[in-house]
């Protein structure tokens, strides 16, 4: 029997387990192609936008069309997967991306803006797809493992996204021969990776996990009292409802404050003359303190509990902004040490809200619930970015950092209430 033909009715824990690590070592691998892919349009695509459009009021446009691009692509992934697996979901939204990324360096090479707009909305498929796959890892975990599931997922993505920005220097000189705008080189890359990881889905990811944990779950419902099979999971949803809502709330809150920050600092460097390879250094470390981070998130969300883990999210970014802030113009130390502690922030709220996502659902609505999620996510993300641009060119950098630790402390009532309608549990 092949590994995508497992009987549901004679499964057993140690058989889930085997197909779990198999499943992570596939995300695993996808995502450090992945992670390659995202992080192009996080290092450039605020100055490709503003060499091309010719103003810092629009550098924001990139991060808020791949981003909205990212909440359509979320939502079709969700919708896909709950229907046909997660290998159907993820292999379309990474070949998605890459097509967004072919696009726009069209677009870079023979200047066309309306074709650059319509590209970076299809690259977002990819940025989304990377954060969707994170779930993929989830379907088999037990409930005191889910942390550690999509810790490992997140952590894979540092390899690649840490790689992309420190390559922008050559990317660039490899555009340049091939006759394409130098900063549209990263999106070279961009195209291969998530192609790749595309391809790595599609043909690695077997058994599909969402698929053989519904049909586990089903086997378990149907089974003679006494004569269950061991499952990842029952049927019943760890945390209650509240626990959506505030899983949801925890990561809207820290992409709209990561997404304003980190996608005006590239534009704010370049303006106070950084350059190209310091730009490059310090989005890089936050990328890595956005990723790697996550193999000791992930162990204590699952130890110490959602709540503290969340909170801890919350002050984090705003310390984060409040240092973006007040750094001085010139210094790519401070700027360095506000990015890192942004990109911290981050992870500590997506592993924990995305925890907090599983534990409020079941097999039945797992994909098309975090795929709505996700969407919601994104479409916070696209606005930020496109405020912080607006922001920045009417009360400069330092505006935008104090709004994203005002948002950010905003976290911290709701947690209180959502605390007391139960949405922690008993972590």
């Amino acid at each position: 029997m092949g590994p995508a033909e497992i009987d549901a009715g004679a499964i057993d824990r140690a058989e889930i387990d085997r197909v779990q690590r198999r499943t992570l070592a596939v995300v695993v691998a996808s995502q450090i192609l992945g992670g390659a892919g995202l992080s192009a349009g996080v290092s450039v695509g605020a100055l490709l936008a503003k060499d091309m459009l010719g103003s810092d009021a629009l550098s924001g446009l990139p991060a808020a069309l791949f981003t909205l691009g990212s909440a359509l692509a979320a939502f079709g992934v969700g919708r896909t997967a709950q229907r046909r697996g997660r290998r159907a979901g993820l292999a379309l939204g990474f070949g998605a991306g890459a097509l967004g990324a072919v696009g726009i360096l069209v677009a870079a090479t023979i200047g066309n803006i309306p074709l650059l707009l319509v590209a970076l909305f299809v690259y977002g498929s990819g940025t989304a797809t990377n954060l969707q796959a994170r779930y993929a890892g989830t379907d088999l975990a037990e409930p005191h493992r889910r942390g550690r599931a999509i810790s490992v997922s997140l952590a894979a993505t540092t390899l690649g996204a840490v790689a992309g920005p420190n390559l922008i220097t050559p990317l660039g000189d490899l555009a340049k021969t091939l006759g394409i705008p130098v900063l549209a080189g990263p999106f070279l890359l961009a195209a291969v990776a998530f192609g790749a990881a595309g391809i790595c889905f599609q043909l690695l990811l077997r058994p599909d996990p969402y698929l053989l944990a519904r049909r586990v779950a089903e086997a378990e419902a149907a089974a003679p009292a006494g004569d269950g099979v061991q499952v990842a999971e029952s049927g019943v949803a760890t945390l209650p409802r509240s626990a959506l809502y505030a899983g949801a709330a925890v990561m809207v809150t820290t992409q709209i404050v990561m997404t304003g920050v980190m996608t005006m600092t590239p534009v704010h460097m370049v303006d106070h003359h950084h350059g190209l390879g310091a730009v490059g250094l310090v989005i890089s470390l936050h990328i890595a303190a956005m990723f790697l981070p996550s193999l000791v998130t992930g162990p204590l969300v699952d130890r110490i509990g959602r709540l503290p883990m969340a909170a801890a999210s919350s002050l984090c970014l705003a310390v984060a902004g409040l240092l973006a802030s007040l750094a001085p113009a010139g210094s790519t130390g401070w700027l360095t040490v506000a990015l890192i502690l942004l990109g911290l922030g981050w992870n500590f709220g997506l592993i924990t809200g995305t925890a907090l996502v599983v534990d409020a659902t079941t097999t039945t609505n797992r994909p098309k619930t975090q795929g709505s999620v996700d969407v919601l996510i994104a479409l916070s993300g696209a606005a930020a970015g496109a405020l912080a641009g607006l922001l920045m060119a009417g009360a400069g950098f330092g505006a935008v950092g104090y709004v994203g630790a005002a948002v950010a402390l905003a976290l911290l009532p709701g947690l209180w209430l959502g605390a007391r309608r139960g949405a922690f549990g008993q972590h």
